[in-house]
């Protein structure tokens, strides 16, 4: 995999210098995806005009409310690199043939994607049975989805039983505090309000026990990175120095801008950002991570998304939908 996807953006990067001309010509400018409420070190980067003094170019943002809207913005050819995109929206594309690929690991974030259970109700894991029967917002084909049904596989209740409502989580956070739901499911600021409504029945650690990861990748089509791999190397390379920023010093002002730039105030910008956490490039480009367990971590989604009939098929693997080749080049500016 590794000397495929190598030689692959070597090859990219040549074609990507030779036709530099035409693409400063015709293609001054890329277009980003990401979300709103979603806080992480990369806005104060968006902030600060850093993408754009390292690509030489204008980069232009636009959010989106989820991954799967992400990957037909990318299919349309309206977005060419999504950050932050949750990996079974990405699975569900890549498995449907759409040509896109990992470019790096954004955020790890067992504690902020969870379902939540109205208090009224009163169940928790050793009640969770109690469940069948019930409605449930989801937003389809996301993280949240995987992991939804994930755990109503481990405590033994059949997803058929229940009225699914397919929603985003701001939606699924208004359904829940007027009962039009009896539990929802959903990341960043929709989950935090519905916790405001019930109570989670797995903490972030209970789900890792169950091999319920939790993370989210930068994407891109195969096309854009094959014929801009610089650009690509660049854009994680400016992510990477501003994750790297925020370890080491987490500061105030930082804090603010990050949560200026999610729509968020600072203290549950605060709240959320500190259950994230933001894997190295040597730490993505290990074993753990995009090294090897990442494709086979997405072929356990897509498995699970078939026999849940989400999806018609799976791919036989999904190491030809990541590309280190970017990262790689990163590590070396």
């Amino acid at each position: 995999m590794f000397k495929k996807t190598t030689c692959g953006f070597v090859a990219g990067a040549v074609m990507a210098i030779t036709g530099n001309a035409a693409f400063a010509d015709g293609h001054g400018e890329i277009t980003v995806g990401y979300f709103l409420e979603w806080p992480m070190p990369f806005l104060a980067a968006k902030a600060s005009g850093a993408y754009d003094e390292a690509l030489g170019m204008k980069v232009n943002w636009v959010s989106f409310e989820t991954g799967t809207a992400m990957s037909a913005a990318m299919a349309s050819g309206d977005v060419q690199i999504s950050v932050s995109q949750g990996v079974p929206p990405f699975v569900v594309a890549a498995s449907g043939g759409q040509d896109i690929q990992i470019v790096d690991v954004a955020v790890s974030y067992s504690e902020n994607d969870n379902c939540v259970v109205h208090a009224d109700y009163e169940i928790d894991k050793d009640s969770a049975s109690e469940l069948a029967g019930k409605k449930v917002a989801v937003p389809l084909g996301t993280a949240a989805h995987y992991g939804f049904l994930k755990q109503m596989d481990h405590f033994g209740i059949d997803v058929s039983s229940l009225e699914v409502v397919d929603m985003a989580p701001p939606e699924g956070a208004a359904a829940l505090g007027q009962k039009a739901v009896d539990f929802a499911c959903g990341w960043g600021g929709g989950l935090s309000r519905m916790k405001e409504y019930g109570n989670i029945l797995l903490t972030g650690a209970e789900k890792q026990e169950l091999g319920i990861l939790v993370f989210d990748v930068t994407s891109a089509p195969a096309s854009y990175i094959a014929e801009n791999g610089d650009v690509v190397a660049k854009f994680v390379k400016v992510t990477a120095d501003a994750n790297a920023e925020w370890a080491a010093n987490q500061s105030e002002d930082m804090l603010a801008v990050i949560a200026e730039q999610s729509g968020m105030d600072v203290e549950a910008t605060r709240s959320s950002i500190t259950t994230f956490e933001f894997p190295t490039i040597d730490e993505q480009l290990s074993g753990a991570w995009l090294g090897g367990n990442a494709a086979t971590f997405m072929k356990g989604v897509a498995d699970v998304f078939v026999e849940a009939g989400s999806i018609d098929g799976a791919l036989d693997s999904y190491e030809g939908t990541v590309n280190t080749g970017p990262l790689e080049a990163a590590k070396g500016m």
